[in-house]
């Protein structure tokens, strides 16, 4: 069966790829033709510029293939982005999809290039897909939204804003790993949460979150940060208290919705003082998670 299909790397997977997606399913919904989304394992630019200081992404390859499955897009495919492939020019790379994937339409993000040295246009798309038989179609532009602007949203605090954007509650997703075992002793034992090395961690506090595992969720209170009342130091702990929950769960992968960041982190003078907060804290989280 035919394709129809886009590219992007679809960081975040935000409302602005989701207006893009939108108009793949109505294509193929139209032409009758199955829908599909070819995205890369890797960020592009640090393959084609060799950049070093890799910049933290908001999601991960597993947690983008969901996210983009949601949508109802028919086929994910994922490519490794090698140099060879950085290589091909856009006729090469359109003639891959063509040959391989069954593409029949394309369907290109507004001002979205491809190709090894990005010189080539819309027009040239629409010329090389008269040769290949693909049909050519550019996306209606969307309001400007970047994956960029969130991060930057997410490391200041402004949770609730990123969220927007997004269209959906940031997620976090984690193995429970060994902790401190602080937590139990001021009655707020916390799952101690190992997340991928290139996920992006939204700055230090406290946040409202739903927690799902094993497909139910839960209530919880998240904190993120150095926990500098207790001397943790300079290591830095993604920890999180799920409400009336006893079971043992180390090796469990646990995925994190993050609702509103509450407050920030704070040293307090005693360890009485902040299970004083810390009680305060849930009390506001629950009424936060149940409106």
């Amino acid at each position: 069966m035919g394709r129809v299909a886009t590219i992007g790397f679809f960081d975040g997977v935000h409302r602005g790829h989701l207006h893009l997606l939108k108009q793949v399913l109505e294509v193929a919904h139209n032409s009758n033709l199955a829908s599909m989304v070819v995205t890369f394992a890797q960020q592009p630019r640090h393959v084609v510029s060799h950049e070093t200081n890799c910049f933290f992404l908001l999601n991960t390859t597993s947690e983008k293939i969901r996210l983009l499955q949601q949508t109802g897009i028919n086929y994910c495919e994922v490519m490794e982005f090698t140099p060879e492939l950085a290589s091909l020019t856009a006729y090469e790379f359109m003639q891959l999809l063509h040959n391989e994937y069954q593409v029949q339409a394309l369907v290109i993000g507004y001002d979205h290039r491809f190709g090894h040295n990005r010189s080539e246009g819309f027009d040239d798309y629409v010329r090389y897909g008269q040769i290949l038989g693909i049909e050519v179609i550019q996306a209606t532009e969307f309001p400007a939204v970047s994956s960029s602007k969130i991060r930057n949203l997410l490391l200041s605090g402004d949770l609730e804003a990123a969220n927007q954007i997004l269209g959906y509650h940031y997620m976090i997703e984690g193995k429970v790993v060994n902790g401190f075992h602080v937590g139990h002793t001021i009655g707020f034992p916390t799952a101690n949460l190992q997340v991928a090395s290139e996920k992006l961690i939204p700055a230090n506090g406290v946040y409202a979150v739903w927690v799902k595992l094993d497909d139910k969720l839960h209530q919880g209170m998240l904190n993120i940060g150095n926990r500098p009342t207790l001397a943790n130091g300079d290591e830095r702990s993604i920890e999180v208290h799920i409400f009336n929950f006893s079971e043992y769960i180390y090796n469990k992968v646990l995925c994190l919705s993050l609702v509103k960041r509450t407050r920030g982190e704070v040293r307090f003078a005693s360890k009485e003082q902040l299970m004083l907060q810390l009680r305060q804290d849930a009390v506001d989280i629950k009424k936060i998670l149940e409106t």
